[in-house]
C-alpha cells in the first residue's frame, strides 16, 4: 500500500480537516480526500468521524496513528540515508523538550558538528514530550527524571542540585546555604504534583522528617519567580535553571540532598538510527 496514503492520513489526523492537510502537504484537497477514501475502502475500516468540514479520528484511527507515524519516520530515515549516503550533510532531526536549558546547549553542540542538518524543537510538559516521542512526532526527547519503560532508551546527560531562592529581604537571602531542617514551617512555593523538582525535594524533606508550609502550588517557573519576588515564600529550582534577578538571592541547601537528572530519550527500536546516533554522540 502506498505510503502517500499514510502520509495523507497522518496529515488529516494532525490538521483536523482535508483542506488544512492538503495545504500542509502541498497537494490538492481532492487528492487528499481520494487517498483517505482509498485507505478506508481497502482496509474496510472507518478512520475518521466527519463533522462538516472537521474530521476526528475514530478509535481505529487513533490506534493506526502511531503506526503510521512510525512508518513515516522510518521512510524519512531511509530517504535521508540514501540521499546523503550516510554522510549527515542534510536531513532533519526533531527534538522534544520540557525546557530550554539543556536542549539549546545540545543543539549548539550538534550544529557545530553537523551544520547541514535541520533541527526543530517542540516544547511541552513531560507527558506531552513522551507522547510525541512514542508517536514518532519527535526523534529524541530531553526530560528531567528517569522513565523506565522497555520501549524507551535513556542516556543520562547532566545532574544538578536543587537550590532555593528567596526574596532579598528574607533572612535566608543573606546566607550562602541553609540546612534542610531549617525549612521546617517555612512557606515553600512548589510546582504542581508530578514536577520532577518537587518530587525530588519532597523525598529529601520526608527523609529528614521536615515539613515546610506549602500554601501555594504554582504551575510554571515564571509564576513561582514572581511569587518569590513578592515575598510569598521560598522557591526551589534546579541549579541549572536558576536565572539571576536583583529581586531575590539563590540559597544552597547544605549537602545538596536533592537533585534532578536530565536524560535524553529515544525509542529503543531506533537505537541503531544513524540520525539519532549522531545526536547522542555529539552531546
Amino acid at each position: 500500500m502506498s505510503t502517500a496514503r499514510y502520509r495523507a492520513f497522518v496529515a488529516v489526523a494532525h490538521q483536523g480537516s482535508l483542506s488544512a492537510a492538503a495545504r500542509s502537504l502541498g497537494l490538492s484537497q481532492p487528492t487528499i480526500s481520494s487517498q483517505i477514501a482509498t485507505l478506508e475502502r481497502q482496509s474496510r475500516v472507518e478512520l475518521f468521524h466527519r463533522r462538516g468540514y472537521r474530521m476526528a479520528l475514530t478509535s481505529a484511527g487513533a490506534r493506526l496513528l502511531p503506526l503510521a507515524q512510525k512508518l513515516m519516520a522510518l521512510e524519512s530515515e531511509a530517504d535521508f540515508f540514501l540521499r546523503d549516503a550516510g554522510q549527515l550533510n542534510q536531513g532533519e532531526l526533531k527534538i522534544g523538550a520540557v525546557g530550554p536549558f539543556h536542549v539549546i546547549e545540545m543543539v549548539a553542540a550538534y550544529r557545530a558538528r553537523h551544520p547541514g542538518l535541520q533541527l526543530s524543537i517542540r516544547m511541552g510538559n513531560s507527558q506531552q514530550v513522551l507522547h510525541d516521542l512514542e508517536h514518532y512526532t519527535t526523534d529524541v526527547a530531553v526530560l528531567a527524571g528517569l522513565y523506565e519503560r522497555p520501549e524507551l532508551l535513556a542516556r543520562e546527560y547532566a545532574r544538578h542540585a536543587i537550590i532555593l531562592f528567596a526574596h532579598v529581604e528574607h533572612p535566608f537571602a543573606r546566607r550562602a546555604s541553609v540546612g534542610l531542617e531549617e525549612l521546617q514551617g517555612q512557606p515553600l512555593l512548589l510546582r504542581e504534583p508530578g514536577s520532577t523538582t518537587r518530587t525530588a525535594l519532597e523525598q529529601a524533606l520526608r527523609g529528614a522528617g521536615v515539613q515546610p508550609r506549602i500554601d501555594l502550588e504554582i504551575g510554571s517557573r515564571e509564576a513561582i519567580r514572581e511569587a518569590v519576588a513578592r515575598g510569598l515564600g521560598l522557591g526551589a529550582v534546579s541549579e541549572a535553571e536558576f536565572i539571576p534577578d536583583p529581586r531575590f538571592a539563590p540559597v544552597r541547601i547544605a549537602g545538596d540532598p536533592a537533585s534532578t537528572t536530565t536524560y535524553v530519550y529515544c525509542m529503543a527500536e531506533r537505537r541503531d538510527s544513524l540520525l539519532i546516533g549522531s545526536f547522542l554522540d555529539a552531546i
